[in-house]
């Protein structure tokens, strides 16, 4: 469908990639991605016709069709929500305004005329075309992608320029999931969603008729929506089959081989450099050496790429706070006649890391801001415990830095004993690097300073860190630096955010902010959507049937004994761990006969006596093959016992 060979690109005097190679079929579901600054968006340019290359070519198939959806930057005005996602049916609209001319003219026309004949085909022929496109569910079509992604019916009449580009990224993708292109290239997509909206827009992918390629800082997003990954890495395109989660296995292993071949050839260069240097001039030898030699020039020298560095930050830990952080009691809050939330109450205990989630618009930030005492409730009361030292870290927050400040200073002014090296390489993660930490913070984006002012709250943190969307504005990598330090952070969190894997690992509590309400949930997210669906009451359904006294069998008085109760069906697993222990069988599957090859090469390669270190080291590394075929062995058992007992239906 589409095909990139030998291709090579540059970015001024950068060279992003080259030599790179990629055949995109007609069902393509994947992922680019890559370091920043590797070339992923400008790929993205290229292949859908945006941009150009430097070297190689680009083919695309005849008559395929590409949709593009950039980060940002699209504008729309002039037509209501609904008309401008309309506006994509052109064509059948066009069709269906032809059939009503054909049908008007056919009311007039003598009906035993030729006229008559030929209007009635053309009529034919439209219908036909217009209903194998399906095009009498039009309006249907456009209204369940506006409201799959959070458009109130309200909003399909606002015309779009009053919406913010957020929401006007949300229509053009309304416009590309309805015209169903090809090949759709979607470059975070995730970026202005909320979960609710990411959870459908996962689910709409899955079953989408085509191909599409995605770039997304979302983990969780990736792992359920692609299967395989294409990664820019040393300047080239490296392929692996699988979602995310499998992507970062392989990649481990890959690298893993790379260095061990990379010892095993430095070791051959350094027999064979040994050798020459000891026999080069003696005359016995001449000929032995010169074939040492001939053989160290023919050796294709193995490189290791440079990887970005695995920064671990913890927090300095802060004074504890008392037992209970935050108290809420009948609080409510209103702006104007709009009231956001209505007698809500609650309890913050210390260490408690707790996800706000509900739709835009729900009241998330009002409560965080609340919690944090930007605002006042409109009644009710919130005390803080004793000694809790909140601090609030808002979608906004750059407004509150100092523009004329250095960014290395100021963050060291907070943190004089964080050596500047640790906080070169924090800054690092957070993507500033080289002189960017010289720059004075008022010549950076809104979105370069609201990930600074994350960084700087990581340095010097209070006992109640109150976080509202901290993960926007981050890759993948500052993500995990973010997660491991809150993991690892003692006292008491409470965030929001629409990145469902960070949310998973990071959640003890949930709090459903909905309809002025706030619900409470235990748990991550996961386990949210668990309760959501009922899967709390379904068990405690079947715990207390398990629990009921079982009465004794009788015989009847002619002698027969009744049949036995069916067998308690076991506990249906929540659909998401399901899908988990499923996608890990069939990796565990596709692993065991790999090991055993392996195990049979090691035994192979054990057999020829190379030296005792060799015979030492394939002992020890066919024995950690032997341990890892038991535990995947067992491993695969067990899955199949939990997945054969789970209900058919």
């Amino acid at each position: 469908m589409l095909q990139l060979a030998d291709a090579g690109k540059r970015f001024g005097p950068k060279l992003l990639f080259q030599n790179a190679n990629w055949l995109i079929t007609p069902n393509e579901k994947t992922a680019l991605v890559g370091a920043n600054g590797t070339g992923k968006s400008t790929l993205m340019k290229i292949l859908g016709g945006l941009d150009g290359l430097d070297y190689g070519q680009v083919q695309r198939t005849r008559g395929m069709s590409i949709g593009y959806l950039p980060q940002d930057g699209l504008a729309l005005s002039g037509r209501t929500v609904f008309d401008e996602c309309l506006s994509v049916f052109d064509e059948l609209l066009g069709l269906e305004k032809e059939m009503e001319t054909v049908a008007a003219s056919l009311a007039e026309l003598d009906p035993e005329s030729d006229a008559y004949a030929a209007a009635a085909d053309r009529f034919s022929e439209i219908d036909s075309k217009f209903r194998a496109h399906d095009g009498y569910a039009l309006d249907a079509q456009v209204g369940t992608v506006l409201t799959g992604l959070g458009f109130s019916k309200e909003d399909w009449r606002r015309r779009t320029e009053e919406f913010s580009g957020g929401w006007q990224m949300r229509i053009s993708l309304a416009k590309l999931l309805l015209q169903k292109p090809s090949l759709l290239l979607l470059d975070e997509p995730t970026n202005h969603l909320d979960l609710e909206t990411r959870n459908w827009l996962e689910d709409y992918l899955r079953t989408y008729p085509n191909g599409y390629i995605l770039i997304s800082h979302d983990r969780y997003f990736l792992d359920v929506t692609v299967d395989k990954i294409i990664e820019i890495w040393n300047k080239g395109l490296h392929v692996y089959h699988g979602n995310y989660e499998k992507y970062l296995q392989q990649k481990a292993e890959r690298r893993a081989q790379i260095e061990a071949a990379y010892r095993n050839q430095r070791e051959r260069i350094e027999q064979l450099e040994a050798f020459i240097s000891r026999f080069r001039y003696q005359a016995t030898k001449a000929k032995q050496v010169q074939s040492r030699i001939k053989e160290l020039e023919k050796i294709e020298r193995i490189e290791i790429p440079n990887e970005e560095p695995i920064i671990h930050f913890t927090f300095p830990q802060p004074p504890p706070s008392g037992r209970t952080v935050v108290e809420v009691s009948g609080l409510s809050k209103s702006y104007g006649p709009k009231q956001v939330l209505n007698d809500v109450s609650f309890t913050i205990d210390r260490g408690d890391r707790i996800a706000l989630v509900g739709v835009n618009g729900a009241g998330k930030s009002t409560l965080i801001r609340l919690l944090s005492g930007q605002d006042v409730p409109t009644t009710g009361t919130l005390k803080l415990g004793h000694n809790v030292l909140a601090e609030y870290f808002a979608q906004d927050q750059y407004k509150v830095l100092d523009p004329s400040a250095q960014m290395l200073s100021d963050i060291g002014s907070i943190a004089p004993k964080v050596p500047q090296t640790e906080l070169r390489s924090l800054l690092g993660c957070f993507l500033f690097s080289g002189d960017d930490v010289f720059k004075t913070l008022g010549v950076l984006s809104g979105g370069e300073r609201n990930r600074y002012a994350l960084a700087k709250i990581l340095v010097s943190p209070a006992n109640f860190l109150l976080l509202d969307e901290p993960t926007n504005h981050l890759d993948l990598r500052a993500k995990d630096v973010l997660l491991e330090a809150i993991n690892s952070f003692t006292g008491t969190v409470i965030f929001v955010s629409h990145d469902r894997y960070f949310i998973d690992r990071l959640a003890t509590r949930v709090f459903e902010v909905a309809d002025g309400k706030v619900n409470v949930y235990p748990g991550n997210y996961e386990d949210y959507l668990w309760r959501k669906e009922g899967g709390a009451e379904a068990l405690a359904a079947a715990t207390s049937a398990a629990e009921t006294p079982v009465a004794p069998v009788l015989s009847t008085p002619n002698g027969h004994t009744p049949e036995p109760a069916a067998k308690e069906p076991a506990r249906r697993v929540n659909p998401i761990k399901l899908k988990q222990m499923q996608d890990r069988l069939k990796f565990v599957e596709e692993e065991i006969p790999r090991l055993e090859a392996s195990i049979g090469n090691a035994e192979q390669f054990l057999g020829v006596f190379v030296s005792a270190d060799e015979t030492a080291r394939l002992s020890r590394e066919l024995e950690e093959l032997r341990d890892k075929h038991t535990a995947l062995t067992t491993e695969w058992e067990d899955l199949m016992e939990h997945l054969q007992e789970q209900p058919t239906a």
